[in-house]
This record gives structure tokens, sequence and C-alpha cells, in this order.
């Protein structure tokens, strides 16, 4: 890193599809930074680029449609802009869209900051024989526009010489061209007066910003500004304020401030873009009445999804084995040069056959976000919404479920949050009830660990997509119940606008899959490894001294008398029916005996239930579980790993395989996702409702699915 360098910190803002993400990497690069935001699940990007004498820190913000704060990634999006946090604000917008984008931009502009339009797939523009008059559109913004293509990385270097140039004020920027009407704008006038008396508070947010915010109804705000000295002053005449505005209107305020943003936005718009081909069918179109036709459009979606499980398991399949191999070579070499005792065990029996169990899966994770990251990038997973909805409706769900269900995917956590957008309660508590039977990213290992043990490999695939379909049916199965008993209501038409298609740049796809396979590593060295270590203690004590000393007795008699050869498999025959008895005396054992009763019947022994409790962390550690305890006894990983292990238990078969499979899958998430449901369903009864729901569903159904397929196992 060059020293001297003076700090700059740029916010990136855009709609989703606007290729905001895309632009983000082409500065950034590799030096990316990952993690969440403070207080929420929305993911944080940040990078690091050198220009010009700066150390430009660049921070993506959650792509979203507007700043009201209706869901977590609008207020990410919108405390960060408000507080001040940025030096400049980059407005991504599509150039292809121009008029969608700018709704966002007017909302931007209300804040004041310090920003520059980065007009995104400028290539696209002028593919498309669309012209824009650049003056007149910067005019009529009050900001300066650059045009850049994320893909071809042409206008990057531009832009970020604008952006220099503008924090070093040398070149003009005038701000605040945002007007409303004329009732408006008086009554907004006597509000911002009122709220200027207290100069701390317009410093920090903008009088203006704050008097549009208290039209809108924007608790946020409410609820800050009730905390304020100035609160005094404005409750005796913001109602007056208000009385008056809507008496002029002859209607509802935030309703009239929506109305002049579109009509704003629209004016620019026709005043500045000249599109040859409007009203023509665009090749968008002719691929959409394919993929979103009304026959084909739903088995395409499945035959999508179909072909990314088989490049799941099929691709992962190889440096699944390197993996494989490396931990196996690892644990080998840890018994060798360890010596016998605890430390050995917690390194071997903890350590790598807990974290490895999960690590080796990781090229499946990144196969499947690989996947969707393609589909989401193109703009094809926003019209399989609109595919399924029609399916959806008749399930009683919106047509909106199907955003934070897709999401439930990758995470249970913020796929409960993005039910926010639904405003609907009853839509809402009926998706956050079903997003479990979505099967998370988490899940994965497990379903790839026993369909690798148990079944053949040119099924792998097919069976894959049928426990996620299997998954999505539940899921829909259980919204007609809760939508036709106790979540009854009419859902709201579904309305949705659908980006062009187009060919995402692979590098940005291997970057989000990437990241999305970072944070994973990093749970397995941080979450899983300490789950590995209490399960490592679990299973290994209490100390049975009896045990031991009758297991010493054993080798003594059993071993005397033998060549070395026939010693070693003497002993370690003893020691593994010794790690068995006292896998059973252990604290684990003891929990696994408990709720043994319970899962018998789905052919589950002690072991599974105790696998499965700990899952209740996190389903990763349904994996380290069985390979914490599976290793006990064995010398290094000569077993051939957990997937022989499971195979050649005689306790298993393909039936408790399947079993096992849809219990995961539907039986609750984990403990930070059940924490979001509460906080996000507000009731007690309402989460005890679901765990109980989740819970009895996972038993059910995993039950079917054993007597079901022992008709076909001998």
């Amino acid at each position: 890193m060059v020293k001297n360098l003076k700090p700059l910190t740029i916010a990136l803002a855009g709609n989703p599809n606007s290729g905001k993400t895309s632009l983000f990497n082409a500065i950034a690069g590799t030096n990316l930074k990952v993690g969440n935001w403070p207080g929420v699940t929305v993911e944080r990007y940040e990078g690091y680029v050198n220009y010009k004498g700066y150390r430009i820190k660049l921070v993506d913000l959650p792509g979203t449609y507007s700043l009201n704060a209706y869901s977590p990634e609008e207020t990410v999006a919108r405390d960060f802009i408000a507080g001040k946090k940025a030096d400049i604000v980059i407005n991504v917008v599509d150039g292809s869209n121009l008029e969608r984008n700018l709704y966002l931009t007017h909302q931007l502009m209300e804040l004041e900051p310090e920003m520059v339009i980065a007009l995104n797939m400028y290539d696209e523009v002028i593919k498309n024989g669309i012209t824009i008059d650049f003056k007149y559109l910067q005019k009529l913004l009050g900001c300066h526009i650059v045009p850049v293509s994320a893909v071809t990385k042409k206008g990057i270097d531009s832009l970020l010489d604008h952006v220099v140039r503008v924090y070093e004020k040398k070149i003009p920027i005038a701000k605040n061209k945002i007007f409303y009407s004329e009732e408006v704008e008086e009554s907004l006038a006597k509000l911002k007066a009122l709220i200027e008396t207290d100069t701390a508070l317009t410093l920090a947010y903008g009088a203006r910003w704050l008097a549009v915010k208290l039209f809108e109804n924007d608790e946020a705000v409410y609820r800050m500004l009730k905390e304020k000295p100035v609160w005094v002053r404005l409750e005796g005449s913001l109602g007056l304020i208000l009385a008056e505005l809507e008496s002029k209107i002859q209607g509802k305020i935030p309703e009239k401030i929506l109305e002049d943003r579109y009509a704003f936005v629209r004016g620019a718009v026709k005043e500045t873009v000249k599109a040859p081909n409007e009203g023509r069918e665009t090749l968008t179109d002719k691929i959409d009445s394919v993929l979103i036709g009304k026959y084909l459009g739903l088995p395409i979606f499945l035959l999508i999804m179909w072909l990314i499980f088989q490049m799941t398991f099929v691709l992962g399949k190889i440096p699944m084995g390197w993996i494989a191999s490396l931990f196996n070579y690892a644990g080998l070499k840890a018994s060798i040069f360890l010596p016998e005792g605890n430390i050995r065990s917690i390194v071997v029996d903890g350590v790598i056959a807990g974290v490895g169990g999960v690590v080796v899966f990781i090229p499946n994770i990144m196969l499947l976000f690989l996947g969707l990251s393609f589909l989401e990038a193109t703009g094809y997973m926003a019209r399989a919404a609109f595919v399924v909805d029609k399916v959806f409706h008749k399930m009683g769900l919106h047509g909106k479920s199907f955003i934070p269900m897709v999401t439930g995917f990758g995470c249970s956590v913020p796929a409960f949050m993005a039910c926010r957008t639904l405003k609907n309660r009853s839509d809402r508590l009926a998706t956050m009830m079903v997003i479990p039977f979505m099967s998370c990213g988490a899940k994965l290992p497990v379903y790839v660990l026993l369909i690798g043990a148990f079944f053949p490999e040119k099924a792998a695939g097919n069976i894959l997509f049928g426990v996620y379909l299997f998954g999505i049916l539940v899921a829909v199965l259980s919204a007609k119940l809760f939508k036709s008993t106790i979540f009854k209501g009419q859902s709201e038409p579904f309305v949705m606008e659908l980006p062009v298609y187009r060919m995402p740049s692979f590098k940005s796809v291997l970057m989000q899959m990437w990241l999305k396979a970072w944070m994973y590593i990093k749970k397995a060295g941080t979450t899983i490894l300490a789950a590995s270590l209490i399960i490592w203690f679990a299973a290994n004590y209490p100390q049975n001294r009896e045990l031991e000393n009758g297991l010493n007795a054993k080798i003594a008699a059993l071993s005397a008398g033998l060549g070395p050869q026939e010693k070693i498999v003497i002993v370690q025959n003893i020691k593994n029916e010794y790690a068995a008895r006292h896998l059973e005396y252990s604290f684990a054992g003891r929990i696994g005996k408990a709720i043994e009763p319970v899962l018998k019947p789905l052919g589950f022994d002690w072991r599974i239930g105790t696998a499965l409790l700990s899952g209740l962390a996190a389903k990763e550690i349904v994996v380290s579980t069985m390979g914490t305890i599976y290793s006990m006894g064995a010398i290094g990983h000569e077993t051939g790993g957990l997937a022989a292990q499971l195979r050649n238990d005689k306790a298993y078969n393909p039936a408790v395989a399947l079993a096992l499979i849809v219990f995961v899958l539907l039986y609750v998430p984990c403990l930070a996702a059940t924490a979001v449901f509460h906080k996000e369903a507000g009731e007690l009864k309402m989460t005890l409702f679901y765990i109980a729901y989740a819970m009895g569903t996972a038993w059910v159904m995993a039950f079917v699915v054993y007597r079901a397929a022992l008709l076909f196992v001998r």
C-alpha cells in the first residue's frame, strides 16, 4: 500500500439489476471485504482502489428501488447516505431504462449528497440507437453524468476522475433541482423553516429532506424528531400545515408527493431521451414470449433448475475428492506425529473430522451459487417470479412471495427479512411460515453426503433436484393450508418491472460466487470449529474408568502370544468396540439416547439424533457432528471418509438416508433464523407455532418417506 494517500469514501447506490455491483467489482477488482451491516443481516461489500493520490474506499450499498425504509436494504442505504458517511455518492443508473432508475435518483437528490451519476450499460444504449441529451439532463438533475459500461470497463477512469474533481470542488455541481407542485413547495417552506431552528439537525440531515419525510408519514423520521427539542415547535404547527395542504390538493399528501416525483421523472426522460425502437418488439420481448410464456414458462424454469443441480453434483464430485483426500492425509499425518491422548483426539477427531467434513462440500456450494448468481445477473430470476405467480395465487400466496422464498435457497435469515416487502400481514406470515422448507445452502452438505453414500452416481443430480422440488411442494401446500385457515385474506396483485436480458460479466458472477463461498469458509473456521470442539467434548466426557480398565484387561488377555500384525488388528478392534460403548456413555450419547424413542420410527438412532440436535445451531454442524462421532476409534482416516463409514454401517440404508434428508430439509433452520423470525413476526405464540409446525411436518414427512422407501429396500 502506497503511503500518504488521502482517504476518500464513495458509496454506490442504485436499483437492483442496474449493474451497480458489476461496476463495483470492475472498480475494486479483487480487493474486497465482505461482512454484514451493523444490526442487520444485509450483506456489506467494501472495496479499495488507489487513484490520483487517494485511497478510495468503495461501499456497495444494497440495491433498492426507493429510500422509504420499508425493508432492511432501504434502511441501510438511506441511513448511510442521510448520515453523510460517504464523501461522494455514485448513483448507478441503467442507461437503457432511465425512467425506472431515475425515481431512486430523485430520492437521492433530496438528501443533497455530493453525487455523480454513472450512466451504466452505455454500450447497450448505443447499440439500441438511444440518444440522450446529457447536457440538458445534467441541468435538470443538477448533477454530473458520466457514461460507463461495467462489462467492458469503458468510462471507469473517467468516472473516478470526475468523482475526484467533484470532491476537490474543481468542477461546479448544482444541487437540489427537485421541485414539487406549488402547493407542496409552499408547505415545505413553512415546515423547513421550523426544522432549521435546530442547526445541528439541519447540518446532519438537511431540513428539506426531513420536511419531505414528515409529509410522507415516515415512521423513522417521526420517531427521531420526537426525541429532539425541535419537536416542541413542530408539534403545534405540523398538524395545521398538513391539514392546510390536504385541503389545497384535495387528497392525501404522500400520494401527491409520489405523483409529483413520477411526473418529474417522466418529464425529464421525455425531454432528453429519444429511442428509435420505441413501441417495437425488442429481443427481450421475443425471449420473454418463450421463457415466460403460458405453456413453456414453468417447464423451462424447472429444466433450468434441474440443470443447475446436475452441475452442482456432477462437476462438484472431482474437487470434493481432492479436498477429502487432503483432509484424510492431514488426519493420517496428525495421528502419526501427535502422541496418543486428548490432544491427538481433539485435532484428528474434533478439528479435522468436524471442520473437514464440512469444508469438503465447498465445491458444491460454489457451483450452486454460481448458477443462481448467473440467473440473477441475466435478468431471468426476476422473470421466474412471474412464471410461478399463477401457481402461487392458486395456493393463496402473493406473487411477491417468490422473491423471499428464492432468497431462502441461500439463507433463511435474509429471506425472513425480505418478507417485509409484503404489505399484507396474512401474506407476510404465510410466506414466513413456509420459508424453512426452501432448502438453504447450509443443508446442501447433508444432502450431498447422504446421496453420495447411498445412491448411484448417475441418479445423484436427479435426487438432489427432487429434494429441492419436494421442499417447494411442501411449502406451497402448507401455504394453501394457512391461507385457507388461520391466515385468510385476499392477496394483492403482483406487479414487478422486468430488466432487459443481458450477458453478465463473467468476472462479476465469479466474484459473487466467491464472496458467498468465503462467508461459508469463515463459518467453517469459526462457528463450525467451535461446535466441533463442543461435540468432541460431549462425545469424550465423562470418562468411564471402569470401562477403560475393562478395555485394558481385554487387550492384555486377547493379545497375549500374538504376532505384531495380529496384535495390531486385535487391539484396534477392541478399541473400536470401546469407542462405541464410550460414546453411548458420554454426554452426547446420553442426549441422543434420550431423544432416540421419538426418532426411532423414522429409522434414526441416537447418533443421528445427536447430530440433528446440534444442527439447530447451524445445519452444516449435522455433518461435522457425524464426522466427529464416526471418527472415534478410527486409525487416522483409513476408513475412506464419512460417506464410506455410513455406507458400511448396517444400521443405515437408503430408506434411512432419504428420511434423514427429508427431516433436515423440513425442520427448523438455525437459531439465528428462528430469532429473526420471532423479530419479524413480533409474537411469541407465532414463533412457537412456527417451530412446532416445522418440527411436526419434518417428523411426519420423514416417517412417510421412510416407510414408503422400506418397500423398495431389501
